[in-house]
Order: C-alpha cells, then sequence, then structure tokens
C-alpha cells in the first residue's frame, strides 16, 4: 500500500504556526502541505498560494482518509483560525497529529505578508454572513415585538438558542444552509478525490518497503 508523506517530518507537538513562520518556509523543502478549510466561495475570494481547498463538512466526512495519506507536516488554515482548530481536531482523533494551525487564519496571513496571499472575488467569509443573519434575525424579532406583535419576538429567542446548540455541539447549521447560497457557489467545487490528486505536485510519494 502507497503511503504519501510530505518533504517535512511531523512534529511532536502540533503547535500553531505563525504567518511569518509560514512565510519564510513556503516555497522551501521545508514548506507543510497547507490545507485550506474554508468553503470554496472563500478559499476563491483570498488565499495562500499552493493551498488546498479542503472544506470543513468535506474534512469531517472524510478525515480518516485524509489522516491515512499524509504522515507529514500539515497546515490548517481558515479565516481566523476557528475553523481550522475543528480540523485539527478531526485529523487527530483520525491518527494525524501532525496538523498546524495558522495563527489568525488567511486573514493574519494577508494582513502581515500580503505578498503571500492572492486575492479573487470578493465575497464576505462565512463567520461575517453567520453574523448579519443572525442578528438581521434577532433585529427583526425585537422590532416585530414592539410594532406588530409580541409573539414576533419568540424569533429572537429561537436564534439565541439556535446559537447556543451551535456552540454546545461545535455546529452551524446556519453556515451549512448558507453555503448553498447562490452567492457562496462557485463553478467547481472541491472533492476528496481531487484533493488527493492535486497533492503529489507538492509531497513525496514513498515506495511502500518490501
Amino acid at each position: 500500500m502507497t503511503t504519501v508523506t510530505s518533504q517535512t517530518s511531523p512534529k511532536s507537538t502540533a503547535v500553531p504556526i505563525s504567518p511569518t513562520e509560514l512565510a519564510e518556509r513556503l516555497g522551501t523543502p521545508q514548506a507543510p502541505l497547507l490545507l485550506d478549510v474554508r468553503t470554496p466561495a472563500e478559499y476563491e475570494s483570498l488565499r495562500v498560494p499552493d493551498s488546498h481547498n479542503v472544506p470543513l463538512e468535506l474534512l469531517q466526512k472524510n478525515c480518516e482518509r485524509l489522516a491515512g495519506q499524509y504522515d507529514g507536516e500539515v497546515v490548517l488554515i481558515c479565516q481566523t483560525g476557528n475553523r481550522a482548530k475543528q480540523a485539527q481536531e478531526h485529523l487527530r482523533s483520525a491518527g494525524l497529529d501532525s496538523a498546524r494551525v495558522l495563527n489568525g487564519g488567511v486573514t493574519a496571513m494577508e494582513a502581515e505578508h500580503q505578498h503571500h496571499t492572492r486575492r479573487g472575488q470578493n465575497r464576505w467569509a462565512m463567520d461575517r454572513q453567520v453574523r448579519m443573519v443572525a442578528g438581521s434575525l434577532v433585529l427583526t424579532g425585537f422590532l416585530g415585538s414592539k410594532l406588530i406583535s409580541p409573539k414576533i419576538g419568540y424569533l429572537a429567542g429561537a436564534v439565541g438558542a439556535g446559537l447556543t446548540f451551535s456552540a454546545l455541539t461545535d455546529s452551524c447549521a446556519m453556515a451549512s444552509a448558507l453555503q448553498k447560497m447562490p452567492w457562496n457557489r462557485v463553478d467547481a467545487d472541491p472533492s476528496v478525490e481531487k484533493v488527493l490528486a492535486e497533492i503529489p505536485s507538492a509531497i513525496q510519494v514513498k515506495a511502500p518497503s518490501r
């Protein structure tokens, strides 16, 4: 069975990596494998070159398969670091301990090392969209309860309950729904097969031992 490894050896402790450390290693033999766990639309809007888009939802469903392909160092990227931490836990539970999180995400990378990022079509980040929708629903519930009927105030309570459930379960149904909206769609959504096909250009393939 073929085992895929990166050009760097895994770290015993997968501590976060700073934008500066990552910038210094990009384009060198010590460059880690970069996995961006944001949505395809977010990735298209702003990304680190040579990173591979594996949305968090896709990674969650295929973490054992992905973890089984790599035993080298991986850097996980998202907007600010939160989704990357979730991805790190999924990969760790599947046996990959070498995945590190980019501190501050692609936002920090652009702020500190803009020349190591690429911009495309401008779109709002998913967490920003979630805040906008949740805030709008709460405001609608509050104003509706004052101007139309007190019962509309239950809308704000429902949003609050949903956000609480989201925090407790470390999931977000609203984000999953927003991903399917037309403005968050791209021409070609990533797949595990596509990611695995792209990886060999960035890593070494070790022949199986005889």
